[in-house]
């Protein structure tokens, strides 16, 4: 029998080595070092830091992340600043409205840092009462605006904007009507009704007027949609604006007078649920309507999130925006995990630049609304009572992101799953964000990947997590 030298045992044995080390799907990964932050389904944790990252028994579900594929960049997260938000919030004492705006919209260690407003143009349903800026008596008609005038907001949206802008100098701010004015309504009613085509272009001069007036007030409008929630005409106030409408009305009259106006503020179309995606496309698909239009913006009401990224498909150089959603728990308890992975998970994963929850501010009784089609369930992401705040579910859902990700990050490559959901980020200074809702009855075990490195954690059930790295 030939004897070999031990160097040619231990060649052949390294050659062994380098064989399974390419042929099997494991390699040793050294240590990624990730912080991260998790809400509980039992409260124990409340965007709390975790200690240690610690994983449990069991099969892990990898998520391995790419961040040199990039998807859609990120504009920002928060929410509607309703009337009735900023009623409770201008009737607080000033110390203490000083102290929650800045743990709403400040960036530093217990600050949340929201950083995307929705505004209603006039009254929308949460408010105590309706109004829009240009209200007369019945029978009246005022075709050139000469009493338009901000003075509702004045009292309240105005001056509490300006505070968050003293805060937040960059937050940006979405504008949406529930109603043109009654007087140019079909029907004459605060509720339903249709445009009437004789006012096409003095309601495109309206919304110039709003920008500008706002704009006075040192508040830049950065989009608008055109109408909220275009098919209900169950709310107080509402109004239908079918797609035909629309276009003819983008196309010829707003897009136009914001070219004349010099205005930079963006159009969005829709504004309404995800079970109509053929509402946006219908109207991008005409060129010149096109031209004026910046993106898509979505509801969850109804339908399902795959239908934005459809819209995106159609039209890629479009934006798609997520403009409205209450956030709930499946089980009436403090699961962040359903709507993290249904709401904000999902609009990220299809596309949108921006998740907008319904809404900032309510009291213990979700007041103020308006009689006949307000929404009378409408829970704040905080309960304001007198000087007191409760922050509910929906603080949580929009901390999880808004805290982390900046204004400017893109979206990068994450694989799916099949227990849990993510979606990942690149922030502007080269830091990797990456969201995890467990939606699931039982804790898993989480393994990321990212090229050499990898780290491990059990997510606890029905909760959420936050990783930057």
């Amino acid at each position: 029998m030939t004897r070999y030298p031990h160097s040619i045992y231990a060649f052949k044995l390294a050659l062994v080595l380098i064989m399974l080390f390419n042929t099997f799907p494991f390699r040793l990964l050294a240590q990624l070092k990730a912080e991260g932050w998790e809400t509980s389904n039992d409260k124990t944790m409340l965007l709390s830091k975790m200690n240690s990252l610690e994983a449990g028994n069991g099969r892990a579900e990898i998520i391995n992340i790419n961040a040199a594929k990039k998807y859609q960049s990120v504009d920002g997260f928060g929410f509607a600043l309703t009337g009735g938000s900023a009623q409770h919030l201008i009737r607080m004492s000033a110390p203490q409205r000083k102290k929650l705006l800045s743990e709403l919209f400040g960036n530093g260690p217990d600050q949340v840092g929201i950083s995307y407003l929705r505004v209603s143009i006039g009254a929308s349903d949460l408010n105590e009462y309706v109004f829009s800026y240009d209200d007369l008596k019945a029978g009246e008609t005022d075709a050139e605006l000469k009493r338009f005038s901000l003075s509702q907001d004045e009292k309240d949206v105005v001056p509490i904007l300006k505070e968050i802008l003293a805060i937040s100098p960059k937050i940006k701010i979405m504008g949406s009507p529930w109603s043109a004015p009654v007087w140019m309504k079909s029907n004459q009613n605060v509720q339903g009704g249709r445009l009437m085509d004789k006012y096409y272009s003095t309601y495109a001069n309206y919304f110039v007027k709003y920008i500008q007036a706002m704009k006075s007030h040192g508040i830049a409008i950065d989009a608008v949609t055109i109408q909220n929630e275009p098919f209900n005409d169950g709310n107080t106030p509402s109004m239908q604006f079918l797609a035909k409408e629309a276009l003819r009305f983008i196309r010829d009259h707003l897009g136009p007078a914001f070219k004349r106006a010099g205005i930079k503020t963006k159009i969005v179309l829709y504004d309404h649920n995800c079970d109509a995606p053929e509402y946006p496309i219908s109207i991008l698909a005409d060129r010149e309507a096109a031209s004026y239009i910046d993106g898509s913006g979505f509801h969850l009401y109804a339908g399902q999130t795959s239908a934005m990224g459809k819209v995106h498909d159609a039209f890629p150089n479009k934006n798609i925006y997520f403009t409205e959603m209450m956030a709930v728990s499946k089980d009436g308890g403090f699961n962040t995990a359903y709507p993290v992975g249904r709401i904000l998970i999902g609009a990220l994963r299809n596309w949108s630049k921006n998740v907008i929850l319904w809404n900032l501010a309510a009291d213990p009784k979700y007041n103020p609304h308006t009689d006949n089609g307000g929404c009378s369930i409408c829970q704040g992401a905080v309960t304001i009572d007198g000087d007191k705040v409760e922050r509910n579910l929906a603080y949580y859902v929009i901390a999880h992101a808004s805290k982390f990700i900046p204004f400017g990050s893109s979206r990068i490559e994450s694989t799916l799953t099949t227990k849990v959901s993510n979606v990942a980020f690149l922030t502007p200074e080269g830091k990797r964000v990456l969201i995890v809702s467990n939606n699931s009855d039982e804790p898993q075990t989480i393994k990321v990947v990212e090229g050499g490195q990898s780290f491990s954690y059990t997510i606890n059930k029905s909760s959420s997590t936050t990783h930057i790295w």
